[in-house]
């Protein structure tokens, strides 16, 4: 009899334990689609930081390739036991399923949402000079000179089928106008050009573009965005700016979340989305994702999931129309 009451004890005794005890013999595999070092990096590994007294052992793993594809499918492949999540992103799950010709997974069938993370908006933006040669520095005066000049402006962005050649385009497709694009090996080149004044303009990611925004050196005319930037509040979207002009609808950032493989328990990701929704919360990493010029977008499965959905159905028109396809 004592036995068996010392037994149960031990029973009840474990099954109270905070989940945090449990999942220490059971790390949680963290996939970060991209290359360490960059903004959705870093994120990742504030909240693996932070959830590690709720889930026990997280460790980060970057694998890099095809976009953003390789890490995806990693965790699309992985066993739905609530030991592999990844960061996925606006690419993985919105624009690559119609960028690429053949995928190795299904952005939706293939994951389980857990929850939004974040997002980054865009910014339209051209050096002072470039504004001023157009007479003024407002999407109102842009598109007007763009109609007046058709085909003699031009933008960069960071690649065919990246977020700012993606904006470009939609931006062009509903102000109908016509711009050219000039597709660089990357983010960083892109600007250079645009500082260099190779190129008119750029829809560029506001946390690489906000350095020297504030040092002059660029001008904001618009953030890409349905609501302004809570960074740069003073600076318009471009759907209040270029309502008249068509723009009323226009809204593109980028975005990131957490998925799991697919048939997680709906146990499993209720845990996972309390453990990561609460330290996306909290006062630490709301202030990480302000100094990225990011704005949290914490969710519930559900809503996460809708959202996921929509996404997917406005890049499949934006893609192509762009034309952008990789082989």
């Amino acid at each position: 009899m004592k036995r068996r009451l010392a037994l149960a004890a031990l029973a009840a005794g474990a099954s109270a334990l905070p989940f945090a005890a449990v999942a220490q013999s059971r790390p949680l595999r963290f996939i970060v689609p991209y290359p360490p070092g960059g903004p959705l990096d870093i994120v990742a590994r504030a909240l693996a930081e932070k959830v590690k007294d709720n889930l026990g052992i997280v460790f980060v793993d970057n694998k890099p390739g095809a976009g953003g594809n390789l890490g995806a499918d990693a965790a699309a492949k992985a066993a739905p036991d609530g030991t592999t999540i990844v960061v996925g992103a606006v690419a993985t799950h919105a624009i690559n399923p119609w960028l690429y010709a053949r995928m190795p997974y299904d952005p939706i069938r293939d994951f389980t949402p857990i929850t939004g993370v974040a997002r980054v908006p865009n910014v339209l933006v051209m050096s002072p000079e470039t504004a001023a040669r157009l007479g003024g520095a407002s999407v109102a005066d842009l598109v007007a000179y763009a109609k007046k000049h058709p085909g003699t402006l031009n933008y960069g962005s960071g690649g065919n089928g990246s977020a700012g050649h993606l904006a470009g385009k939609m931006f062009k497709a509903q102000a109908g106008v016509y711009m050219v694009h000039i597709p660089y090996a990357g983010g960083n080149p892109a600007q250079l050009a645009l500082l260099a004044g190779q190129v008119d303009l750029n829809f560029d990611n506001l946390a690489a573009a906000s350095v020297n925004i504030k040092a002059g050196k660029l001008k904001a005319l618009a953030v890409t965005t349905a609501r302004r930037s809570s960074a740069m509040p003073e600076v318009p979207t471009i759907a209040e700016a270029g309502k008249s002009f068509g723009l009323g609808s226009f809204d593109i950032d980028t975005w990131f979340g957490l998925f799991g493989p697919a048939h997680l328990t709906a146990e499993t990701t209720a845990r996972l989305n309390r453990a990561f929704v609460d330290a996306i919360d909290s006062a630490e990493l709301r202030a990480r994702f302000a100094s990225l010029f990011a704005e949290a977008m914490p969710s519930s499965p559900e809503r996460f999931a809708a959202f996921v959905r929509s996404e997917l159905a406005k890049y499949e028109r934006v893609v192509k129309a762009s034309g952008a396809r990789v082989e």
